[in-house]
């Protein structure tokens, strides 16, 4: 685990926050304005209420009224599991304060913890290089549209964001202190917090969990010195992060009679068929956002153009006929039954014995590459087959820019990983990205937006390489 130990406590690690943002604080006033501009474009211009914006004010709304927590149906209001707690909870606050359902009061919200995060992520970077990287930091994370967009949307997403650079800074913050010899219990209490209100957000909130729990146990076995500390240290933030999931867990047996500590993998309740005949077949080929929109949320409900699907999606003619059988049985219905998801799963059973290497290997390593590279337009009214220039090619061109756009970013964060300078506990924030992403491998709905909670760390690494150019690093600017 390359440069992620501990390392002499270097100047700018001592100065507090707040006077960096008193010395310097004309360029944090100018990236605030910018930060709070970007994102008033994006609610002015393109907010987007999502499906499962409406699921969550839904939830929402019957525990505010009734204090169910649960979903309208025809026959009334029924409890469900398919969401945590975290973010309907933050809906009922807004709604009690501002009005029901009032969603702009609720994305100006947004607006302002994501303007906040831009701040936490300045202090890991002031913490982990410098304070001019703590500047640069600010400025490219006040300006990221990716996250900005996601302001705009009644999604976790930018809740998950602000979680993961609480829970970052915190404990650099606990190793820093234990290093230099003073408390970092209050850290230890302050990540554990974040980690637990990120996994009530999402499930996935967990991977940040594991990782700082592998790292702990690294340093534990590397400083003997500390191991006391370290693993106390390691139990509050277990004990912190899961003891929310404890009455949710309870009221899930009891509600439901099964064991649920998160939410279902596909978010379905109990009562609910859960299609994973089809879910496993889409497995075996799709890759791309675009599939994601034009058949996965088309399943079940609504028809399905085969012409749409990829040429890896049949092995043979006779495959491509034997899927266009199914499907034209699914036509008549718009639903998929035990005997139609039986003949999915038989399908993709016999597509994963031709091919189990572009099952296991192949297709996660693509979807996790589309994940992070294509441009991230899912949340803009722009068509999501960016490709085909000659279908519609104002879109495609706005899309491609976008796209260029993202990947200057992600090219300014490898440079920064590479070239450097790279921060101290780099290590444990490389981690969680490999294991985000290679969880997110095994998704059958590649989204872009789940490569999100990792731009905490894409943000500081690009403020790190530019805060690196020499055109900048003068020696009246070092601290």
């Amino acid at each position: 685990m390359p440069n992620a130990g501990p390392e002499s406590l270097r100047a700018h690690e001592t100065v507090p926050f707040w006077r960096v943002l008193l010395e310097h604080r004309k360029w944090f006033v100018l990236f605030t304005l910018a930060a709070l501009a970007v994102r008033l474009v994006f609610y002015f211009r393109v907010p987007h209420i999502a499906g499962d914006s409406l699921i969550y004010g839904d939830i929402a709304k019957n525990w505010l009224d009734r204090g169910i927590f649960g979903l309208t149906h025809a026959e009334g209001v029924r409890p469900t599991w398919i969401r945590l707690p975290g973010y309907p909870a933050f809906l009922v606050v807004c709604f009690k304060l501002f009005g029901r359902e009032h969603y702009n009061a609720v994305l100006l919200v947004q607006i302002v913890v994501d303007i906040v995060s831009c701040f936490v992520i300045a202090d890991l970077a002031r913490r982990t290089v410098s304070t001019r990287a703590a500047m640069w930091a600010f400025a490219v994370a006040a300006l990221c549209p990716f996250t900005a967009n996601y302001t705009v949307a009644p999604l976790a997403e930018t809740l998950s964001i602000f979680c993961v650079a609480v829970a970052l800074d915190a404990v650099v913050a606990a190793f820093q202190n234990l290093e230099r010899g003073s408390s970092p219990w209050k850290a230890w209490i302050v990540c554990g917090v974040a980690i637990s209100a990120g996994i009530q957000l999402r499930p996935d909130g967990g991977i940040l969990l594991a990782t700082i729990g592998v790292y702990m146990l690294w340093r534990l076995f590397k400083d003997a010195g500390r191991r006391a500390q370290l693993f106390w240290a390691g139990a509050l933030v277990l004990t912190i992060s899961v003891a929310p999931l404890v009455p949710w867990t309870i009221r899930n047996y009891r509600q439901f009679q099964r064991f649920e500590p998160l939410a279902p993998r596909y978010a379905s309740d109990p009562d609910e068929f859960v299609p994973t005949g089809f879910d496993r077949w889409t497995k075996t080929w799709i890759a791309d956002y675009a599939s994601t929109e034009e058949v996965y949320w088309q399943v079940p409900g609504s028809d399905v153009d085969l012409s749409l699907l990829p040429s890896r999606a049949f092995d043979s003619e006779d495959e491509q006929q034997q899927t266009q059988a199914i499907f034209d049985d699914y036509a008549k219905s718009h639903f998929v039954g035990p005997e139609l998801n039986a003949r999915f799963e038989q399908l993709a059973q016999e597509r994963i014995q031709r091919h189990p290497l572009r099952y296991y290997m192949v297709l996660p390593a693509m979807r996790v590459a589309d994940m992070w590279l294509r441009p991230r337009t899912e949340m803009l009214p722009l068509n999501s087959r960016w490709w085909e220039f000659e279908d519609d090619p104002e879109d495609a061109v706005r899309a491609s820019l976008w796209g260029a756009l993202n990947l200057l970013f992600l090219f300014a964060a490898v440079l920064g990983a590479v070239r450097g300078p790279r921060p101290t506990y780099f290590g444990m924030m490389l981690l969680y990205v490999a294991l985000r992403s290679a969880f997110l491998g095994t998704m059958e709905n590649p989204e872009p937006r789940y490569t999100l909670e990792c731009y905490p760390i894409v943000l500081l690494l690009a403020g790190a390489w530019i805060s690196g150019w020499r055109r900048w690093n003068r020696p009246s600017a070092q601290h």
